[in-house]
Formats: C-alpha cells, structure tokens, sequence
C-alpha cells in the first residue's frame, strides 16, 4: 500500500452527524418563520458550505444567512453537535491504520473548532496527527482549499497521500491537489454523487475501507 498519509472527512465519513444538523438547520430557519419539514430540502444542507446553502435555497441575503449561520451554531455548539454518532467500523479502521505506521489526519469544511471538540467527545482525536476544518467566520471552508492548507502545513508528499470522503467536494478538493480520493458511499453523497466525480477508488462500506487497507 503506497499510501502512508490518509486525510479522512467527517460528517458521513466518520460519524452520522445528520441528525444534529438537520435540528440545527431547524432552529435556525424558525428564527425566519421558516418551518421546514421536508427532508429533501433540509439534506441540501448536508453538503458544504453552509452560508452558501442558506442563500441558495432560501435566497436569504449575505446579512441574513450570517444571521441564519450565527443561529445555527447556538444551536449546534449546545446540542447539535452531539447528536451524532460513530459509524460503525471507524474505530478498528483507525486502529489499524495506527498501527500500521499510517499518519491520520482529518480534513473537513466543519470549524476546527467544532471538529475538535467531536474527535475529544468520540475519543478519537489521539488517532489524527492534525484537524484542519474551516475558520470560524467562514473563511478556509472549500474543501480543495482545506486540503492545499493541511498539506503545505505538513509538508506531506502528494504521491503517498490519500482523501477519504462522502461528497463531492472531497474528491474536487484532492483531484485539485494532486492526490487520489476514495469515495465512501454510506454517507451522505451516494453512489451517483461518486461516479460523477470519479474519484481514484469507490468503497461501499466501512468494512470495505478496512479490507482496501490490508492489500
């Protein structure tokens, strides 16, 4: 196995975080009068970023997505952000790429703020050398932009680096970094969402990811 540097997303990558933001989502449309029910609306929210998805599926000015934004996290920092859950397979795949000499890193569009504080809660965190998420106030939140960041930042060899992610944002962001991705289709993204983006490799499940791993 060439690869010796894996970046891993987060939400539909390592945990189910659909229900904590989704509710946030909720919470924060409620303070627009906007009662949202349906789950096809509320899922475009699952991908990133999410100032971008306010605008564009409820037109809310720049000023009023911030706001919605600023609601979203009361929300999520208090409670969202623990109704959430590890899929399961990620802890002995993390082991084992621990012990396999493997360096683990995490690279997501969520705060790092907030990805921090769900690795400390999830008792994950001593396996990721380093978290790169966005800036709180919004900035750093593309994902290829992410990527570029945590691999200067580490001085890390595209030629034996590997993205693991759900959307199609994670495969953008490592073909536009030069490394090869692998697709995980029991997150959020799904099979289609993957062949349109042609990543390196399309893994169906976690226990796949750790078969990939052993060759």
């Amino acid at each position: 196995m060439k690869y010796s540097n894996i970046l891993f997303d987060l939400d539909g990558t390592i945990t189910d975080s659909k229900i904590g933001i989704i509710n946030s989502i909720k919470q924060a449309l409620s303070n627009f009068n906007i009662q949202e029910n349906d789950t096809v609306v509320l899922n475009q929210f699952l991908r990133p970023p999410l100032l971008d998805s306010f605008k564009n599926v409820y037109k809310l000015s720049e000023s009023d997505a911030r706001l919605a934004l600023t609601y979203y996290r009361e929300y999520y920092s208090d409670k969202g952000i623990f109704e959430n859950e590890l899929f399961p397979g990620i802890i002995p795949l993390l082991e084992k790429l621990t012990n396999d000499k493997k360096t683990i890193y995490m690279a997501t569009s969520k705060p790092t703020v907030y990805a921090k504080e769900i690795a400390r809660h999830f008792r994950i965190g001593h396996y990721f050398r380093s978290i790169y998420g966005s800036n709180i106030d919004g900035s750093r939140s593309d994902k290829t932009e992410i990527i570029k960041y945590l691999m200067a930042t580490e001085n890390i060899d595209p030629a034996q680096t590997i993205m693991i992610g759900d959307r199609k944002h994670d495969m953008i962001g490592a073909k536009n970094n030069g490394i090869d991705s692998i697709g995980v289709v029991y997150g959020y993204g799904g099979e289609q969402e993957m062949k349109e983006t042609d990543p390196t490799y399309i893994i169906h499940t976690t226990g796949d990811l750790y078969r990939f791993f052993e060759q």
